[in-house]
């Protein structure tokens, strides 16, 4: 959906992460160019696809892999560059690729048990988000709701999408100003980051992901 406002107003203040834990690694394809629907179909969200199989083993002594007399390598060339950085209570966490921009919030700091009702808390948070998308000045936006395996899968998938709902409705509010298109879909236990068979696991799991492209440099 396609939604153009006009006054402007000021969002909330930005709150920052305190970064702990910071990963960097080469990888391919992490997130596709999304279409922003409504609702179509199953959709597989950015960073979900299968990893690649483990490498072969090769023999160094192959001459198969000898460069033929004459030729020259390609130059080197990095195809993307994955950044997660997580807050120190682990309720936030930001991802940065190339193409994209990921924040995934616990559903414990945004909502109350088996609720889809947003907490004063969660709004601050999300208007942090906001503002980033601001500053990337992206106009597609996919929300996406988790929810652990405990409980029906039927009820999973709609608490899911409800809390993708509600995120949503307070990016719109903060958006005012702004001419973007959501991609909000709840996908319930599927697409798991973590082991749901531990609370600590299950935590992880029980969240809501905002993924946005960023600025093309």
């Amino acid at each position: 959906m396609t939604r153009t406002h006009t006054p402007p107003r000021t969002a909330a203040p930005r709150s920052a992460l305190t970064a702990t834990v910071v990963s960097i690694m080469v990888v391919t394809g992490i997130f596709g160019a999304a279409p922003a629907h409504a609702d179509e179909g199953p959709s597989v969200p950015p960073g979900t696809e299968p990893s690649a199989a483990a490498p072969v083993r090769v023999d160094s002594n192959d001459p198969d892999l000898k460069i033929p007399e004459g030729a020259t390598l390609a130059e080197p060339k990095v195809l993307d560059i994955k950044q997660v950085v997580e807050d120190q209570s682990g309720d936030e966490r930001r991802e940065d690729t190339n193409a994209d921009v990921k924040f995934a919030l616990q559903a414990e700091v945004l909502f109350g048990k088996d609720s889809a009702k947003l907490g004063a808390e969660a709004k601050a948070r999300i208007s942090a988000i906001a503002e980033e998308i601001k500053t990337q000045n992206a106009t597609k936006i996919r929300v996406f709701g988790f929810t652990d395996n405990l409980g029906s899968s039927a009820h999973g998938d709609v608490l899911s999408r409800k809390r993708a709902d509600a995120v949503q409705n307070v990016l719109d509010q903060e958006l005012i100003d702004s001419n973007v298109t959501y991609e909000v879909r709840g996908y319930g236990e599927q697409y798991p980051i973590a082991d749901n068979s531990t609370e600590t696991g299950r935590k992880k799991n029980r969240r809501v992901e905002v993924s946005f492209p960023r600025t093309e440099s």
